[in-house]
């Protein structure tokens, strides 16, 4: 899964019409290249994508006083499908890039979906963490390669903060933190 075409399919969706250096000056804002693959060439890229495959429409052009116009998008009825899907698998998923950028379009989904991603997530992620442990016995010192047991404590340490994590956001989402889409809206005044 792409993280890239997420994020900007969710960007879209918070802010459409919009387009791509909006799009890019929000992922800035969020510091998304600390944590995603996410570059300027790939949100531009994702854009013409997206939008050769009718996951987007461009609505036309806006005028700039600091070079050519900015092409408008929003997202089409496939384009919110796709949102979606790869919002599901990015709360799912074991790749930290990908599940960031679910949790940052989390609020999409209702909450009871949510947890169940996040839920099933965790186990998965505490099999790994597990299974990498039971591991480190099978790979006693050895003079070409004493660093192996290190390597797996490394990666279950990982992954078992990982674990960690998300359980504490499975909790707070428990106890009612973050609006999701299924909460009321807030009462006016």
């Amino acid at each position: 899964m792409s993280a890239v075409r997420l994020l900007v399919l969710g960007v879209i969706r918070l802010r459409q019409p919009t387009h791509g250096y909006a799009v890019r000056q929000e992922l800035l804002s969020w510091h998304a290249e600390t944590w995603t693959n996410v570059k300027p060439g790939s949100i531009y890229h994702a854009l013409k994508q997206l939008t050769a495959e009718d996951k987007l429409r461009a609505l036309g052009t806006e005028a700039s006083d600091k070079g050519p116009g900015r092409t408008l998008f929003e997202l089409t009825p496939d384009g919110e499908q796709e949102f979606l899907q790869r919002l599901e698998s990015a709360l799912s998923s074991l790749d930290m890039r990908e599940l960031g950028a679910g949790v940052a379009f989390m609020d999409a989904l209702p909450r009871a979906r949510v947890m169940e991603l996040l839920t099933d997530q965790r186990r998965r992620s505490a099999e790994v963490r597990d299974d990498l442990l039971a591991m480190v016995p099978g790979f006693p010192a050895r003079p070409e390669a004493p660093h192996f047991p290190d390597l797996l404590e490394l990666w279950s340490g990982v992954f078992g903060e990982f674990t960690h994590w998300t359980e504490q956001l499975v909790r707070r989402l428990e106890s009612g933190e973050y609006r999701m889409a299924d909460d009321d809206a807030p009462s006016a005044g």
